[in-house]
């Protein structure tokens, strides 16, 4: 059993006990979040798509803890004019474990 998901924005193709990293989430480690937005379900090769949610389903799932990302350097240059930048990101995750798709 499998569902499509959006959680922040995102679509994930989610199963039961797999664990995923999404943006940010509000919430501290070990609250459970539920999810509304189910795209589409597949129950045994019986599939359900919505129009554009499939009506009273939902994803469950826990917080495993919040991380940062790998860092990814960002730099800019233009010849002969002695313009450099460099810059680094670390983009902020969430992970996530899925509980139960209902």
């Amino acid at each position: 059993m499998y569902a499509i998901v959006e959680i922040a924005g995102q679509q994930y193709k989610v199963e039961k006990d797999q664990k995923i990293y999404t943006h940010r989430l509000e919430g501290e480690e070990g609250a459970e979040l539920s999810f509304d937005k189910v795209l589409l379900m597949d129950n045994d090769g019986s599939v359900t798509v919505g129009a554009p949610t499939v009506d009273g389903a939902s994803v469950k799932a826990k917080i495993l803890g919040h991380v940062q990302g790998d860092k990814v350097i960002v730099f800019k240059k233009k010849r002969r004019k002695g313009y450099k930048k460099k810059n680094g990101h670390r983009q902020a995750l969430t992970q996530l474990e899925i509980q139960e798709i209902a």
